[in-house]
């Protein structure tokens, strides 16, 4: 049921901060893709596919890219290689990628043309503006260095922070961030009408299942995902291809 139902999900995110130059900038956001026995190499070419229709300037792997077995990581990451992005492709790891192959799940990655950003970040140039793209690693299997992902940025610059588990957001302190961008929550995978997700990995219950919302420090958006984990099902949660749209503070920056 809607396991491999994908569909284009457009969001908005305003950031008070953002360049000019930034202003309607799009972002493909694609997480928790799971390559394995649940999810085969045809479902993601076609996500692929579906991907780089939409052109976007930049493209963002939130990690679980493979699931449980060592033997996925490369075909699936040769796959998501054929994804473009204009400004730039970049990923982080997740707790599947991690599971006693990390140092496999990285070296595939730094192959694909990916810039992996696991606790480290880049400035984005257009017409005279910047703007950093960051990431720590996973929560969970991982350690986080927020300060390597932001930077030199200031507090007039606009940061997006790449963390897996969305999580993450009630542990940040700096209020340099503007936007984190996470999975690891499959959006519940499965609805129950008028209850929500029955389960979600997540000490906050439902306040990061899915979507945009205000963390701590900055707004934290997550995606429901493009795979599943066992059981692979999904009722009233189809996996997703996040297109996120950059606006400044009145809808143009």
């Amino acid at each position: 049921m809607e396991a491999k139902w994908c569909r284009v999900t457009p969001q908005t995110v305003v950031l008070p901060r953002l360049p000019n130059a930034f202003d309607g900038t799009t972002i493909a956001l694609l997480a928790d893709i799971h390559h394995g026995q649940y999810v085969p190499l045809a479902y993601i070419r076609r996500v692929v596919e579906m991907t780089n229709a939409l052109r976007p300037d930049i493209v963002v792997l939130a990690g679980d890219l493979v699931d449980r077995d060592a033997a996925y990581i490369e075909p699936g990451v040769a796959a998501l290689a054929k994804l473009e992005g204009k400004l730039g492709r970049f990923a982080v790891l997740g707790n599947h990628d991690n599971r006693g192959y990390a140092p496999r799940s990285r070296a595939a990655v730094d192959a694909s043309g990916f810039d992996r950003i696991d606790n480290r970040g880049v400035w984005l140039e257009r017409g005279g503006d910047r703007l950093r793209i960051g990431g720590v690693g996973d929560l969970w299997t991982d350690f986080q260095d927020p300060l390597s992902a932001i930077g030199d940025a200031t507090e007039a610059d606009s940061v997006i922070l790449l963390s897996h588990n969305p999580d993450y957001a009630e542990r940040l302190l700096d209020d340099r961030v503007s936007l984190m961008l996470s999975g690891h929550t499959h959006g519940g995978q499965v609805i129950i009408p008028g209850y929500g997700a029955p389960v979600v990995p997540s000490d906050y219950g439902q306040k990061y299942v899915y979507g945009l919302n205000q963390g701590p420090r900055c707004q934290v958006f997550t995606t429901r995902g493009v795979g599943t984990i066992s059981p692979p099902v999904r009722f009233l949660c189809r996996p997703e291809i996040a297109l996120i749209t950059l606006r400044g503070s009145d809808g143009s920056a």
